[in-house]
């Protein structure tokens, strides 16, 4: 009934109206279809007089040409109808998607229904303003025309045909049932299908195809039964089509003896004839089809859609007010995959409002992944992300995220600063770009109106433009994710000394061991158990701390207080003495893998 009901209301008024002005010409011919038949019979040619029945035969042939261009008029105007209903439609389903991101709810069926889904309602919603529109305009012309002939065949005809079509339509409500079940079993297997798709090479490389294979075959077998449930409907409207299109039929020839007593002549038993097996018949079959096939995908799929928007909308979070913009965590587990090895478990954090964090760890343990979760970009299976005490995806403001490749974006130099604050001024711009150190560049480029073209900067350079971009963003919250990786060490110190006596929280992922040493303090992530402390206390107690320091400073002796050294060359974890052992035992994290790391 919610399809319905959104169907008929998003119908505009006036290309409507001008659908039916347009179709009272295209009801000529199913109105004279009967008419000149009996007539060019009766007048015509049982008459003698063959000119007459041809003459009739061509008023016929003058109305289809009257109704062609009726039926010209209304595909010219179709669009008018049918366009401004898929947009509302992609609006809803991509406005759903997103309120579900931010509320931290995965939309695993929005691609589906955006790419697949709304472009059936589409076609299907154009097909069924041509089928109803069709349907009544020659029923309503086939009964003014049988009335015009001879009303008593009239009344012989059109019960049988309103019957049969009632017939019809009560099957609907079952048969929508059956085509809902088709809909949510396509969903899973589309789900399930790109899920396994999307890990290939893994399923290939690690020997799990029967594996794979099992995951799908289950939402395989549930289309199909859902598929052949949905064509046994198909007899009914066989048996539905029989009583309105050819029991009428079988009673007007049956009655033709008493109609010929009644003084009916030929002529009028023919023409009653005609508009059951030229107007009648093919207007039902063409209900049936479009009503019983797309429209039953039209219903339910377009009541999926609206389905889905309304929960979003239900369900999403009301505006929560900030207390702060401390950042909590608890009982956090997320894997990438429902069959994965988690890459965080159960992980407890609280880090208060204005700290400054760094996070360590081998590469591919989850660092990037605790960066992705705490900026709201993904959602934990299990447990909480607080961001001011509200859902770590409502409040998308209030943090932002810089990656390892920074973004930067054609335009000037002006626009790329402000586009997290559109309105900071000059002075602030300014402030900002000579906090993190990016004013050489500024000034090389050509000043803050000079054009950026991203492909002929360096991966430095647009570390410093998204730098900057960050330092001047109202977020209180900045996390980053190996954002100074491209930058030599001293204009790294710049940038997150710059960061980290910026008003706000500062949560860093470790590139060099100088990135921990300015932090309050350290995460120290290791698969197992996650250590948090001061990088005193660490050193004291963690032995993989100790081993990631003395890795950057490879003179290091274990409990010693570091001295100031230039940090030495990026090392794979490999190199490490007795951590591939632990490396091939920790769950591998797709957010890391690629990049290069300082351990």
């Amino acid at each position: 009934m919610n399809a319905l009901r959104f169907g008929l209301a998003a119908l505009p008024r006036r290309p409507l109206l001008a659908l039916a002005a347009w179709s009272v010409p295209e009801a000529l011919p199913s109105a004279l279809l009967g008419v000149a038949v009996a007539r060019a019979v009766d007048s015509g040619f049982l008459a003698g007089r063959p000119v007459v029945g041809l003459a009739w035969l061509g008023v016929l042939l003058l109305a289809a040409g009257v109704g062609a261009i009726g039926a010209r008029q209304v595909f010219r105007r179709l669009g008018d109808v049918v366009e401004p209903f898929r947009d509302e439609l992609v609006r809803r389903v991509v406005g759903g998607a997103l309120r579900r991101a931010v509320a931290g709810q995965p939309d695993d069926g929005a691609v589906v229904r955006l790419t697949r889904q709304v472009e059936i309602v589409r076609d299907t919603y154009a097909g069924l303003i041509v089928v109803v529109r069709g349907f009544v305009v020659t029923v309503v012309g086939a009964a003014v025309g049988l009335m015009s002939v001879a009303p008593v065949i009239g009344l012989l005809i059109l019960p049988p045909f309103v019957l049969g079509v009632a017939a019809f339509v009560a099957t609907l409500g079952f048969a929508a049932e059956r085509q809902r079940a088709a809909v949510r079993t396509d969903e899973r297997l589309s789900a399930t299908a790109g899920a396994v798709l999307a890990g290939v090479r893994d399923v290939v490389a690690r020997g799990a195809e029967e594996h794979a294979a099992a995951m799908v075959a289950g939402p395989i077998r549930e289309q199909a039964a859902a598929e052949r449930a949905l064509a046994g409907t198909a007899a009914l409207r066989t048996l539905c089509f029989a009583v309105g299109g050819w029991l009428p039929l079988v009673v007007v020839l049956a009655a033709g003896p008493w109609l010929v007593r009644r003084g009916l002549t030929a002529g009028a038993i023919m023409g009653a004839l005609t508009y059951v097996l030229f107007a009648l018949q093919p207007a039902l079959s063409r209900l049936m089809s479009g009503l019983g096939g797309s429209g039953l995908r039209f219903v339910v799929t377009l009541d999926r859609i609206l389905t889905a928007s309304t929960v979003v909308t239900a369900s999403a979070p009301r505006p929560v007010a900030a207390r702060g913009y401390d950042v909590v965590l608890r009982g956090v587990t997320f894997r990438y995959g429902p069959h994965a090895e988690p890459v965080l478990r159960d992980l407890d954090l609280i880090l208060p409002e204005g700290d400054h964090l760094a996070i360590v760890g081998p590469s591919g343990i989850g660092k990037s992944t605790m960066a992705s979760l705490v900026c709201g970009l993904l959602s934990p299976a299990s447990g909480s992300i607080l961001v001011g005490g509200a859902p770590a995806g409502v409040m998308p403001g209030t943090r932002v995220l810089i990656p390892q490749e920074a973004y930067v974006f054609a335009g000037t130099v002006r626009e790329n600063l402000l586009y997290l604050r559109p309105g900071a001024s000059t002075v602030e711009v300014e402030a900002a770009v000579e906090a993190v150190g990016a004013s050489t560049l500024v000034d090389r480029l050509g000043g803050m109106e000079a054009p950026v073209r991203p492909d002929e900067l360096s991966a430095g350079e647009r570390q410093l433009i998204a730098l900057a971009r960050a330092y001047l963003s109202p977020a209180p919250l900045v996390v980053l994710d190996e954002a100074t990786c491209h930058l030599d060490p001293a204009a790294e110190r710049v940038a997150e000394e710059a960061f980290a006596a910026r008003e706000g929280t500062l949560i860093v992922i470790a590139h060099r061991v100088t990135s921990a040493e300015r932090a309050r303090r350290i995460l120290v992530l290791d698969g197992v158990s996650p250590d948090l402390g001061t990088h005193a206390a660490l050193l004291s107690r963690n032995p993989l701390y100790r081993e990631l320091h003395g890795l950057w400073h490879p003179g290091l002796i274990a409990g010693a207080s570091p001295t100031p050294a230039r940090p030495s060359p990026p090392v794979k974890p490999s190199a490490l003495p007795g951590l591939p052992a632990l490396r091939r035992a920790w769950p591998s994290d797709p957010a890391d893998q690629g990049q290069p790391h300082a351990v």
